[in-house]
């Protein structure tokens, strides 16, 4: 079924006697958009950079529609049966580290939707883990960092566009790391739910007995495929 959701065209992928299915191996995947606060400590630069590509205005309304993002994706959570003892959280950005609880209770408290929604699930008995290699976003923070430390905006475009093989070859490399992670831990009868960023591509490379469910829309790389692991 299609439709539109924050702008954009959609594929919902649904069927609840998925979710129900005590022998499979359920991934409900989000799509995301990061809000400033989810950023960390990237945020204030982020939030500069926005303002002067669409001026304050165009801001406000790109925050408006990542906030409805957020309402809509907690919204569809919500209508769901599910058992949250029985559901591991999988979260853009989170190490392997041993501090997720910690990492996620701070950015929540920054008043990140993103992290407020992971608090309120745990709280329900969801498990959170750790889903990223921490060494690996250490190497993306550095790139970053390198490039938001150029203060002249014309030649810090010039080194981005030249650093896009390596950011591509590291997010291949996440994305990797992030799918090994899942099919690691996901258990038979158990849910995840995935938060991932719209670049992000993780379905090709899980394990064939998961099912993927994509309850508002598919990421960039996945548009056009109706179901993976179906």
């Amino acid at each position: 079924m299609r439709g539109t959701r924050y702008g954009v065209p959609s594929i919902v992928v649904w069927n609840h006697r998925h979710v129900n299915d005590s022998m499979s191996r359920i991934l409900i995947y989000f799509p995301i958009i990061h809000t400033q606060a989810d950023m960390g400590t990237l945020g204030n630069a982020i939030q500069q950079s926005t303002i002067r590509k669409l001026g304050r205005r165009g801001t406000r309304q790109k925050a408006k529609v990542i906030d409805n993002m957020w309402a809509e994706i907690e919204r569809k959570i919500d209508s769901l049966a599910l058992s949250y003892e029985k559901v591991r959280l999988y979260q853009d950005g989170l190490p392997v580290c041993g501090r997720e609880v910690q990492i996620v209770t701070e950015l929540a408290k920054a008043r990140g939707s993103n992290h407020q929604l992971l608090l309120r699930f745990m709280d329900k008995g969801a498990t959170i883990m750790g889903t990223e290699s921490l060494e690996l976003l250490m190497e993306e923070y550095a790139l970053v960092q390198g490039i938001w430390d150029i203060p002249d905006l014309s030649k810090r475009s010039r080194v981005e566009a030249s650093q896009k093989a390596s950011f591509d070859s590291l997010l291949k490399r996440r994305d990797q790391f992030i799918a090994r992670r899942i099919n690691d831990t996901l258990t038979s009868g158990e849910t995840g739910i995935l938060f991932l960023g719209m670049l992000h591509s993780v379905a090709d490379k899980l394990g064939g007995d998961i099912r993927v469910i994509y309850p508002l829309k598919q990421p960039f790389s996945d548009r056009g495929k109706n179901e993976v692991n179906k």
